[in-house]
């Protein structure tokens, strides 16, 4: 009850804008409340005008139950059209802010837990916290609708109603029992459903990849085991509640037996007319409808205490950690930056990927990381976007600690361009303006020109406007960069990182997002990652990583004289291109 209580709270956070129809409600609840301890007692004075042929009385009766169901159903309407109200505006609050806090959420966490716990909990688990109202409305309702039945009972006997009282404690202790082994099962089961979730979504994420590997057998076959699991899981927890089922059937069979051995004893000793008993028999049919409905608000309840606790979890618990950031803003940086003595490890690996990592990048200066994959390249740029945090040293922006800085500092004045980055189905245009809301049409067009994506734009049937599927699945792999760069240029932000965004361009288009970052230079402080030297060559300054330190630094010519490591690189890349 405790825990339930506390749920509630946890809900009502997210309710209490719908405050009005909430006390409608009540008030709706407490009339079903009323109804349902009167329309029991009516039916039975029915019964004992029947038998004792008072007709005119049994029709007036009859038009008072009339009136008073209608005004019933009249309520229950109200009430329910409350709870939907109710329901929809508290899934809203809940959803967005649980997205808001997913997006919160340390980058580790995320790669560890997978996007299958994310995805049920942001969809199944909000939605039946924000049921709980609704949940309430009918299975309470209806409990205590047939808390009357039992107060016409006490009335006619209270023999019968110790009899019935007694039974229904017997049933629900069965119930609770069933209710705690479900719960339990429950927990597993919904780790086994976040599991398959997750994987189906890699593989319609991944689907082109799948068939370009030709392993859709090897997936098919996890896919099996995972459903097979799962599917052999809800068996599990069915086949339990099976059994309890069957014990609810048993007892309730009994109940029946020793009631009507009951009421032919209570009327051969002149305690009971048969009108009574007939009534009562009749009553006695909706008893186990209270335990059937107590059952499945126990359940729901569970179910509610266990939705709200994996919400609760990613919003609260130190299970989920949230990104940390400082209090210091800056409206716009100068773009000068330092790495000092950074160390940096990811996740369950034992080493470090960087290793007391300095450098420092002025203002308006264009520089280039290159080395062997693994060296700690765009780990760099993670750290510097603060997606990580680092072991120990420190990284300042314009000589502030980026600990220190809030988060629109940081990431609102940086833009990273990745090798595979992440295009939204939607619209080009809306693409672009995801980072700009008050995006032109000259500014989007400029934007695509200097990226040079215009013409390809304009190939397209509907243009800016054309949905261009998840993922950018419909656009190459270098027209995915080229958005991106596009993207970039509309945030125009001081600082901006290209992770080998141009790995995908043919030699022709590349030349061309050369010539737009030779015209970004001096503007803008710019950070490019390369494999292919050839993109570098005319950077201010060029780094040379190796093993988590930079070994080298200085100009193209100059690293050919001094380092055999780059020297060999770029030899390596000529080799490849002569080929």
């Amino acid at each position: 009850m405790k825990e339930l209580w506390k749920n509630l709270k946890f809900a009502w956070r997210f309710s209490k804008s719908q405050k009005k129809y909430i006390i409608l409600y009540v008030i709706t609840n407490i009339f079903n409340v009323i109804m349902g301890v009167l329309l029991p007692i009516l039916s039975a004075k029915i019964i004992v005008n029947l038998t004792n042929n008072a007709l005119y009385q049994v029709i007036l009766i009859a038009i008072a139950i009339y009136i008073v169901q209608n005004f019933n159903n009249l309520i229950s309407f109200i009430a329910r059209r409350c709870t939907q109200v109710i329901y929809r505006e508290s899934f809203y609050e809940i959803q967005t802010e649980l997205g808001s806090d997913i997006l919160k959420l340390e980058n580790n966490v995320i790669d560890k837990n997978g996007s299958g716990v994310f995805i049920q909990r942001l969809t199944s688990d909000t939605s039946r916290l924000a049921d709980v109202f609704n949940v309430l409305n009918i299975y309470l309702g209806n409990i205590i609708m047939d808390i009357g039945i039992f107060i016409a009972i006490f009335i006619i006997n209270i023999y019968v109603f110790l009899y019935l009282m007694g039974m229904t404690v017997i049933l629900y202790l069965i119930v609770r029992k069933k209710t705690e082994v479900h719960n339990e099962q429950d927990k597993i089961f919904r780790k086994k459903d976040e599991g398959v979730y997750g994987f189906v979504g890699e593989i319609v994420r991944g689907a082109r990849d799948i068939k370009m590997l030709n392993a859709e057998r090897d997936f098919i076959l996890e896919l099996k085991s995972k459903v097979r699991d799962f599917n052999n899981c809800r068996y599990e927890m069915q086949n339990k509640d099976n059994k309890y089922i069957l014990l609810e059937s048993v007892v309730l069979d009994l109940d029946d037996l020793l009631l009507i051995l009951l009421l032919v004893l209570l009327i051969s000793v002149n305690h009971l007319e048969i009108a009574s008993a007939l009534i009562l028999y009749n009553y006695s049919m909706r008893v186990p409808n209270i335990i059937y409905y107590f059952d499945l608000l126990l359940e729901k309840i569970k179910d509610f205490n266990l939705s709200s606790s994996r919400i609760f979890a990613i919003m609260y618990s130190d299970e989920f950690k949230k990104e940390k950031f400082g209090e210091i803003h800056l409206d716009k940086v100068n773009g000068d930056f330092e790495f000092k003595n950074v160390y940096f490890k990811y996740d369950e690996q034992e080493d470090y990927v960087l290793k007391d990592l300095n450098f420092k990048v002025n203002a308006n200066e264009t520089v280039a990381f290159v080395g062997k994959s693994g060296a700690g390249k765009s780990t760099i740029f993670n750290l510097l976007c603060k997606m990580y945090d680092i072991e120990k040293g420190s990284i300042t922006i314009d000589g502030i600690n980026i600990k220190d800085l809030d988060k629109d500092s940081i990431r609102g004045n940086i833009t990273i361009i990745s090798q595979n980055p992440y295009i939204f189905n939607m619209s080009i245009r809306d693409n672009l303006r995801l980072v700009k809301n008050d995006l032109t049409e000259e500014e989007m067009k400029s934007a695509c020109k200097s990226a040079c994506l215009s013409d390809f734009i304009d190939t397209l049937p509907e243009g800016y406007d054309t949905i261009i599927g998840e993922g950018g699945v419909n656009l190459s792999g270098g027209q995915k960069q080229r958005l991106a760069i596009a993207r970039a240029l509309v945030q125009k932000t001081e600082i901006i990182l290209f992770d080998e965004a141009t790995s995908a361009l043919d030699n022709e288009t590349q030349s061309e997002i050369q010539e737009a970052i030779e015209n970004m230079k001096s503007e803008y402080t710019i950070l490019i990652i390369a494999h292919r030297l050839s993109t570098v060559i005319n950077s201010d300054r060029i780094m040379l990583l190796e093993d988590g330190k930079i070994t080298h630094v200085g100009s193209h010519k100059k690293l050919l004289r001094e380092s055999k490591e780059y020297k060999r690189l770029y030899e390596s890349e000529l080799l490849t291109n002569d080929r």
